[in-house]
C-alpha cells in the first residue's frame, strides 16, 4: 500500500554552482564526462567497424549491441550483492581499467588483419560486464560521496553531461571516421576510461568499509532481499517494469538505426554520427531541467510526462528518409530523449534516497537486471526483424511498442501522488 500521508521527496537544488566547488565531486564528474563521450563514440564506432571494416550483416550488428547489454542478465543479481560488502571507488576504477583494456585490442588487432566479428562480440560483452560493476558501484558511492540533499543535484548534472555526451559522442565518431577510420574512434574511448579511472584514484574522500550486520547472511540470501524489496515496493516495482518494456523499444530500434542510416538512407558515416547525435539533443535539455521540473509538477507527476515524451514521440521515427525526411529522425529523437533524461534523472534521485542505503547496490541491480535484461532481447529481435522484414520494418514494430509503454506507469500509486515519498511506508 502507498502512503500518501508521509513526507515527499522533492528535488533539492544546491545553490549554482556549489557541487563544482566540491573537489572530490569535480573529480567524479569530470571522469564520468570524459568516459561518457568516449562510450557513445563507440556505439556508433564499433557497429561502423563490423559494417565498414567486416561487412557484418544487420543480424550481427544487432547481436554485438546485445552482447554489450547481456552481462546485466547474466551477472548483475551477484555483482550488487558484492558490491554491497566492498568499498566502491576500487571497483570502479578497475572496471574503468579493464574496459580500457578490452577496447584497446581493436586498434591493435585491426593493422595487423587479425580483427574479427568474434573479437567485437567479445570486447563488447567484456566491457559490457565491466560496466555492470562499474554502474552498480557508481550508484551506490554517489551517496556516500555527498550528502542526501544534494544527490538530486548531483545527478541531474551527472545526467546533463552523460546526456550531452549523446550529441557530442557519435558526431565526434562520425567525424573521427570519415577522417581517419572508425578504429581510431574505439581506441580513443579506451583513451577515456582510463583518464576516468585517473581521475577516481585522485579523490581525496576515504569511503568507510561497509559493515555487514551480525549473523549476516550467504550471497544468495542477501540477492534474494534485494530482490524482495523491490518486487513488494509498489513504487519501486512500476518503475522497474516501465524501464523494462520501454528499453525494449528504445533498443529495438536503436539496434539498426545504422544499418538503416548507412545502407537505407545512404548516408555517409560523418552525417550519421552527427544525425544520432542531434537526435539526442533534447535530452540535455532534459537533464538540466529535471530538477526543476519535479519541484513544479512534483516528482510524480514529472515521471509521468516523462513517460508521454519517452513513447508517443518515437513514432516519428520510422518517417525518416533520405533528404529532408531525416528532420523525422531529429524530431522525433530529440522528444524521446528529452523524456528518458527526465525520467532518468528523477528515477535515479528517488531510488537512491528512498531506498535503505544497507540494500542500495542490491536494490539498484535488481532494477537493472529486467531494466537491462530486456536489452539483449530486444536487439535479438530488432536484428532478426531487420533481417526479415529490413531494417525499416524492425524500427516500425520497435517504436510503435515504445509508444504504448506509458500505459504502465498509469498502474499502481503514481497517478494519484504529486510527489514520490521519501521513505518506504
Amino acid at each position: 500500500m502507498s502512503a500518501p500521508a508521509r513526507p515527499s521527496a522533492p528535488a533539492v537544488d544546491s545553490p549554482r554552482g556549489g557541487l563544482f566547488r566540491h573537489r572530490d565531486f569535480r573529480l567524479l564528474w569530470t571522469g564520468h564526462t570524459v568516459s561518457a563521450v568516449g562510450s557513445n563514440m563507440t556505439t556508433v564506432a564499433l557497429p561502423l567497424v563490423a559494417v565498414a571494416v567486416l561487412d557484418a550483416t544487420t543480424f550481427q550488428v544487432a547481436v554485438l549491441t546485445a552482447a554489450a547489454w547481456l552481462p546485466w542478465l547474466l551477472a548483475g543479481l551477484p555483482v550488487g550483492a558484492w558490491v554491497d560488502r566492498v568499498r566502491r571507488r576500487p571497483v570502479m576504477i578497475g572496471a574503468d581499467l579493464a574496459a580500457a583494456a578490452l577496447f584497446l585490442s581493436v586498434p591493435v588487432a585491426a593493422p595487423l588483419g587479425l580483427l574479427t566479428v568474434w573479437q567485437l562480440l567479445v570486447v563488447a560483452l567484456g566491457a559490457g560486464l565491466a560496466r555492470v560493476f562499474f554502474e552498480t558501484a557508481d550508484q551506490v558511492y554517489l551517496s556516500t560521496l555527498l550528502p542526501p540533499e544534494q544527490v538530486p543535484e548531483a545527478n541531474s548534472r551527472l545526467h546533463a553531461t552523460h546526456t550531452a555526451s549523446y550529441l557530442v559522442g557519435p558526431g565526434l565518431a562520425g567525424l573521427i571516421a570519415q577522417l581517419a577510420g572508425a578504429v581510431v574512434a574505439v581506441a580513443l574511448d579506451a583513451v577515456s576510461f582510463l583518464f576516468s579511472a585517473l581521475c577516481l584514484h585522485r579523490i581525496r574522500a576515504v569511503e568507510p568499509r561497509p559493515r555487514r550486520p551480525a549473523g549476516a547472511s550467504s550471497l544468495r540470501q542477501e540477492v534474494a532481499a534485494g530482490l524482495r524489496f523491490v518486487t513488494r515496493d509498489p513504487y519501486l516495482r512500476v518503475l522497474t517494469v516501465f524501464g523494462a518494456a520501454s528499453n525494449i523499444g528504445l533498443t529495438g530500434y536503436q539496434a539498426v538505426l545504422v544499418v538503416f542510416l548507412v545502407r537505407s538512407a545512404h548516408l555517409p558515416a560523418g552525417l550519421v554520427g552527427v544525425l544520432i547525435g542531434v537526435a539526442s539533443l533534447g535530452g540535455i535539455v532534459g537533464a538540466a531541467s529535471a530538477a526543476r521540473l519535479a519541484r513544479r509538477l512534483g516528482t510524480a507527476r514529472a515521471l509521468l510526462v516523462a513517460g508521454a515524451l519517452t513513447g508517443p514521440p518515437a513514432l516519428l521515427i520510422p518517417l525518416a528518409g533520405p533528404g529532408a525526411r531525416v528532420t523525422w529522425l531529429v524530431l522525433g529523437g530529440m522528444l524521446v530523449s528529452l523524456g528518458v533524461a527526465v525520467g532518468n534523472v528523477v528515477k535515479g534521485s528517488f531510488r537512491q534516497t528512498y531506498t535503505p542505503h544497507r540494500l542500495l547496490g542490491r536494490v539498484t541491480v535488481s532494477m537493472h537486471l529486467l531494466n537491462y535484461g530486456t536489452i539483449p532481447l530486444a536487439a535479438v529481435v530488432a536484428g532478426a526483424l531487420g533481417a526479415a522484414w529490413g531494417p525499416d520494418g524492425a524500427i516500425r514494430v520497435m517504436t510503435a511498442w515504445l509508444a504504448l509503454t506509458p500505459l504502465i506507469l498509469l498502474v499502481g500509486p503514481l497517478r494519484r501522488r504529486r510527489d514520490l515519498p521519501a521513505a518506504p511506508a
